[in-house]
């Protein structure tokens, strides 16, 4: 989810606290608990630090190690140590454990995204990514923001966040069924679809809609039942040549392919370089795939310069192609 959401969530954790009898009759330790579900409900995404370094650090570690099963575990135990010094009067068990609650939703959460994350580490390093909530969605946030309005005028919170979190499971039931109700269509649209990505979109009945075939890949959206054909590609295998075996060692390029499962390659030859790219077939926006990863090397196989990550006009791609030289 996105910032905001993990926030909203994160107060309402400390509200829904009140229902344990040592939070409520405990003021230090219903502050700290407080203090501590913000905190936690946001520190699974310190890994968006890496963002700074380069976009390939930061696609194949993005929502990885930050939320596995060892950093859920971790988190907790980390924040708490950091807050009981300031509230030493609040009971240490139950500060832990709202903490590892709101670490734990945060995690749990993104689950239910298009991204996904890497929860299964290190059992598994495959991406975990349901698809069935966008990465905001305005109904869980409007949601959250209305149960705290109504904390915020003095109601109580036990009932207010039970109501609220009645009816959010609710909605991720509606929106389960939906996505059921498009994957049904798809497969009725492309028979022979053996390979189905639906992504949801901030519009309820909207969802963005990727599949593979034997020989073709097809993009598209879905409105409700009603599936739209926007392109279809023929499958191509990635060549076994010493450009695309070159092109696959270079950083920008392996971090796309570790985390892209649908996606197509273009390779184009100039008088003095090669240019390989690879597009993710997931998010197509407004005729546009705007997540790429492109490699340009020299007739020698040098790399010249590469980049990864979102990127909408050919333009601006060729000005950070320019500017990253070996990124």
């Amino acid at each position: 989810m996105d910032t905001g959401t993990h926030i909203v969530m994160g107060f309402a954790i400390g509200g829904l606290a009140a229902i344990d009898p040592v939070v409520a009759n405990d003021p230090a330790t219903a502050q700290s608990v407080l203090i501590a579900a913000v905190i936690g409900s946001q520190a699974p995404d310190a890994d968006t630090v890496l963002k700074l370094r380069n976009n390939a650090v930061y696609i194949r570690h993005h929502r990885g190690i930050t939320h596995s099963v060892p950093a859920v575990m971790l988190w907790p135990i980390a924040i708490t140590a950091a807050i009981f010094p300031f509230f030493p009067e609040a009971n240490l068990l139950h500060l832990w454990l709202w903490t590892f609650l709101a670490v734990f939703l945060h995690v749990f959460v993104d689950i239910f995204n298009s991204y996904g994350t890497q929860a299964l580490r290190p059992f598994s390093s495959r991406w975990v990514a349901l698809g069935v909530i966008n990465t905001f969605d305005p109904i869980i946030f409007g949601i959250h923001v209305i149960g705290l309005i109504i904390w915020g005028f003095g109601a109580n919170p036990v009932p207010t966040f039970l109501i609220m979190y009645t009816v959010i499971v609710g909605y991720y039931v509606i929106r389960f069924m939906l996505q059921s109700a498009v994957r049904h269509s798809i497969k009725k649209t492309i028979p022979k679809a053996d390979n189905v990505i639906i992504a949801p979109t901030i519009r309820f009945y909207q969802w963005r809609i990727a599949a593979e075939t034997k020989e073709h890949f097809y993009v598209g959206r879905a409105y409700g039942r009603s599936i739209t054909i926007y392109d279809k590609f023929k499958k191509k295998s990635i060549p076994d040549n010493e450009i695309f075996q070159k092109a696959k060692t270079d950083r920008n390029v392996s971090a796309f392919l570790s985390f892209s499962p649908l996606y197509r390659w273009e390779l184009s030859e100039g008088d003095d370089q090669y240019e390989v790219r690879f597009i993710d077939l997931r998010y197509r926006s407004n005729d546009h795939y705007p997540f790429v990863a492109v490699v340009q090397m020299d007739k020698e196989l040098d790399i010249q310069s590469s980049y990864t990550g979102w990127i909408f006009s050919e333009e601006k791609l060729q000005k950070k192609l320019d500017i990253l030289p070996n990124e």
